[in-house]
């Protein structure tokens, strides 16, 4: 297999859950462009709708499907459509999140149990829905979201580092327990990139020190985490299982920049 080819997901079928916006839209569009057919689903139809129009321009298969990563009967019922229109699903990748940053004696039980919820439990309901005929077929590709602060601590935002650092446990656990059945598990570690949920902490002070701390001295571009959704989804990652794959511009590596 030459070294180009290792790369092409040609064929592949891929389901992207909160693939609507953000992180997950620019990994639904990306993984099309490597060559997939891919389901981008979340809960606003409307939305769901516009990405896949955007996947058919691409001249790849998919279905409109609107789920709720909190409804485990939804995801059930989505992953059977999937199922019987492809015959089969080689890579899920979770990319559903939520966050507010608000102090932590603050924080409302409601808010806590919302993050865990999406950012957490979301993808271990997921997972578990969605291993079950990989793990049938012997075969198949999670891929999850973590975060910077699955390995460091960010002021004020304690549901979310518990729930991101509960991705990176989630995805070493997995990859024990499901290796013997040809199931990959790893995450990929955004560092700073511009999305929906950070645009106001990114234009003050938070997104300053973000750039001090950050060697490339800038914010990551989405389409930056392309190469590593591409790279966990291809034969190029057959030996690759449990790990969480920072872009970060060097910011986990970081120490005295000055």
């Amino acid at each position: 297999m030459s070294p180009k080819s290792l790369f092409d997901l040609d064929g592949r079928v891929a389901v992207v859950v909160g693939g609507t916006s953000g992180i997950g839209r620019v990994l639904a569009l990306g993984l099309a462009d490597a060559g997939a057919h891919v389901i981008a689903t979340a809960r606003r139809a409307q939305l769901v709708d516009e990405v896949a129009s955007a996947i058919e321009q691409r001249g790849r298969r998919t279905l409109r499907l609107a789920t709720d990563v909190l409804d485990r009967q939804a995801l059930a019922v989505t992953a059977s459509a999937i199922l019987k229109a492809f015959g089969r699903i080689d890579v899920v990748l979770y990319a559903a999140g939520t966050t507010k940053k608000v102090p932590t004696l603050d924080m409302a039980d409601d808010d806590w149990q919302r993050i865990i919820d999406t950012n957490l439990t979301g993808a271990v309901r997921t997972y578990q829905v969605f291993a079950r005929p990989m793990i049938e077929r012997k075969a198949g590709r999670l891929i999850g979201i973590a975060s910077l602060s699955s390995f460091v601590g960010l002021n004020e935002v304690a549901a979310y580092t518990a729930s991101k650092s509960g991705i990176a446990g989630l995805t070493r656990a997995l990859a024990v327990e499901w290796a013997p059945y040809g199931v990959n598990v790893n995450a990929i570690a955004p560092g700073v990139f511009r999305t929906d949920l950070n645009t106001a902490l990114l234009d003050g002070p938070r997104g300053r020190e973000f750039l001090l701390r950050t060697p490339m001295q800038r914010f990551g571009k989405l389409e930056e985490l392309i190469g590593a959704a591409v790279y966990l989804s291809s034969e190029a990652s057959t030996f690759v299982t449990g790990q969480v794959i920072a872009v970060d511009g060097g910011f986990l590596a970081s120490g005295v920049n000055q």
